[in-house]
């Protein structure tokens, strides 16, 4: 049981470190680009196969 006095502040520690990168990619405007993966995806720019001359 004393284990626990070590495991539950360093989950709460990592628990708030993800908590705080998730609130950090929101403010620094990652997830701004609701519509340019269903355009990308009907563009051939960007295949993996080389251009056609």
């Amino acid at each position: 049981m004393n284990v626990l006095v070590y495991l539950i502040p360093i989950s709460l520690l990592l628990g708030g470190l993800g908590l705080g990168a998730f609130f950090w990619t929101l403010r620094s405007s990652q997830y701004d680009d609701p519509d340019g993966d269903s355009h990308r995806i009907l563009d051939d720019r960007w295949d993996d196969a080389p251009p056609e001359d």
